[in-house]
């Protein structure tokens, strides 16, 4: 299995246009791609409104669906041609978990981009928990472990926690599960019999789609809920919710959303592959490029009904590096959302691999798998392979800076230090099970989930 390893991207800028681009025989010209009304759709919005599909010969017509699983189901049975996905979804598909299919991903879409939020009622009850700073407001990262003695006072009065994320297998649901178990809070757990995720749970997490998460916690099904950007500056904004967690607070850059595509359509177009590789490429550097100096016109692409269509003022509120936490609590973010820079395009095998643990964990994979599996899953669905001829031809072609392409990588970030995760505990992807042991709640090797039991 060959790998290929990063260095740190700098910003660049456009060198030629694509119209001095030798042209690529492209198999399929007419394309149809999905997406979820949330900001890190932002490349696909980009690539279109600015041209660069059409620079390649492609003519895309981009579709807002109503959730995961329908996105999932049109990418499979052709209906698009690819999507913008939720990292775990080719995982899940992959290994058939769910609907079983190969999918893979030649390009990572964002770092960073989510939080946590939590309704004005849960806050408050949280708040005298929270440690705070010399000029009165909370001091941040904010702990689970804030959330604990409300958790326990619902569980007094025989009342469930319920909480919300977008999907079983998204980051959200990993990422709000890892900020819970962090602070000393069981997320629950799934087992072939049970696929609630919420065996042995003391918070119990559910799926609402992202559009719907203000609305269904200001009406009180949720006390809170896990989400991307721009629906929990919509609960500050609507004056319903405080966002306590971004994702950047819970592990620094770490990975977002993919673009993917079926196997089968990689292999039976590959010039096409590339070519809609080389799009998204250059759109992610245009929304990076200046010190995110175009950010702005971003917002403005974004906020239309056609894509993302949350005010402007919303959208902008993270987009371009700043995020209000209470309202009025205005600090800076200016990797909240992060499309190029730190190889944040690149299809990382460690990132793969990091999304396979925690399915691992909560029990999405209910054996113990070896360290190879591990890393021939990751192989399958992340093809940095097919990025980096994407990225060579820009080069080539004199639109991108060559020192901005990991070239060298054998597909491993460097091991994430504790310093960067909420918990303390660093991750290594070269050593998945030694990473899932370490971690306090959660399964461990030899253990499954039988009935409402863990054995082993």
């Amino acid at each position: 299995m060959k790998y290929t390893l990063s260095i740190l991207l700098t910003s660049t800028s456009l060198l030629a246009t694509a119209a001095t681009a030798e042209m690529l025989a492209l198999e399929k010209e007419e394309l149809r791609f999905g997406f979820i009304k949330l900001t890190d759709m932002a490349p696909l919005a980009v690539a279109y409104e600015l041209g660069y599909f059409e620079d390649e010969g492609l003519f895309v017509t981009l579709e807002a669906q109503a959730n995961w699983k329908v996105l999932l189901d049109g990418v499979i049975d052709g209906q698009l041609d690819g999507a913008h996905m939720l990292a775990g979804q080719p995982l899940a598909a992959t290994i058939g978990y769910g609907t079983k299919a190969h999918i893979i991903t030649p390009f990572s879409m964002d770092l960073n981009g989510n939080a946590i939020t939590v309704s004005n009622e849960i806050w408050e009850e949280m708040k005298p928990n929270v440690p705070m700073m010399d000029d009165g407001r909370p001091q941040h990262p904010i702990s689970a472990s804030a959330l604990t003695p409300v958790v326990e006072g619902y569980k007094d009065r025989g009342e469930p926690f319920n909480m919300g994320m977008v999907f079983p297998v998204s980051t959200h649901n990993y990422e709000i599960r890892y900020w819970l178990a962090a602070g000393g809070l069981k997320p629950g757990y799934y087992s072939s019999q049970d696929i609630s995720g919420q065996i042995d749970a003391d918070v119990l997490l559910s799926v609402t789609p992202p559009p719907q998460m203000p609305a269904t916690m200001e009406a009180g099904t949720i006390s809170g809920y896990a989400v991307g950007e721009p629906w929990n500056q919509q609960a500050v904004f609507k004056g319903i919710g405080v966002p306590v967690i971004t994702d950047y607070d819970m592990w620094k850059n770490n990975p977002e959303k993919v673009f993917g595509i079926t196997a089968e359509f990689a292999e039976e177009n590959p010039n096409t592959t590339l070519a809609l590789t080389k799009a998204l490429i250059r759109a992610a550097m245009w929304l990076d490029e200046n010190d995110n100096g175009n950010r702005e016109e971003a917002v403005e692409m974004l906020s239309r009904s056609e894509y993302v269509g949350a005010d402007k003022e919303v959208i902008a509120n993270s987009m371009t590096g700043f995020f209000e936490f209470e309202k009025g609590d205005v600090r800076p973010a200016p990797d909240f959302n992060v499309f190029f820079r730190y190889n944040a395009t690149y299809p990382f095998y460690s990132d793969a691999i990091w999304y396979l643990t925690q399915m691992r964990r909560w029990g999405q994979i209910d054996e113990t798998k070896t360290d190879e599996w591990y890393f021939e899953t990751a192989a399958d669905v992340y093809r940095p392979d097919i990025y980096l001829k994407a990225a060579r031809l820009l080069v080539d072609d004199a639109m991108a800076d060559e020192a901005d392409f990991p070239w060298d990588s054998d597909g491993f970030k460097t091991a994430t230090p504790a310093s960067d995760i909420i918990d303390g505990i660093g991750y290594d992807g070269r050593t998945p099970n030694a990473y899932i042991d370490s971690l306090p709640i959660g399964l461990k090797s030899g253990q499954t989930v039988v009935d409402s039991k863990i054995e082993g």
